[in-house]
């Protein structure tokens, strides 16, 4: 059975667009371990190019970890879970671009996406901010 791994994705932006940076962990699905936590520096941007670049950032690192993982990803942001889960369209340009980047990086894998409220992200709102604190990306 393939190991199961949850991403808990976020982002912020310092103003709407500002300093903005997105923030994920990987957690173990059965031990409930953080595996790992980045965080991806976006500059000048809006929350939900930021949000993006947290998920973008989490699922890269999750298949670093495990190829072959199946994925579960929780993120407090209704709009990226909806647009990803493909039951809201994608108009925004920038916000296509990241989707269809995330969309590559899955490729044929099954992810499965579920919107949390914001007290429930705290992990990933912490790497979030912690780059936009440090103004540069990390992988810890």
């Amino acid at each position: 059975m393939p190991r199961q791994l949850i991403i808990e994705a976020d982002g912020g932006s310092r103003g709407n667009p500002g300093i903005a940076a997105g923030g994920a962990v990987v957690i173990d699905g059965e031990t409930q371990q953080v595996l790992a936590s980045v965080g991806v520096y976006v500059g000048i941007a809006t929350n939900n190019v930021a949000e993006y670049n947290g998920l973008l950032a989490g699922l890269i690192k999750a298949y670093d970890i495990d190829p072959g993982a199946l994925v579960h990803v929780r993120m407090d942001s209704k709009l990226v879970v909806e647009q990803m889960s493909g039951r809201w369209k994608i108009k925004h340009p920038d916000m296509a671009v990241l989707a269809a980047k995330a969309k590559d990086v899955i490729g044929n894998r099954a992810v499965t996406y579920e919107w949390v409220p914001r007290l429930q992200n705290a992990l990933a709102d912490a790497a979030a901010n912690k780059s936009m604190d440090l103004r540069e990306s990390f992988d810890a």
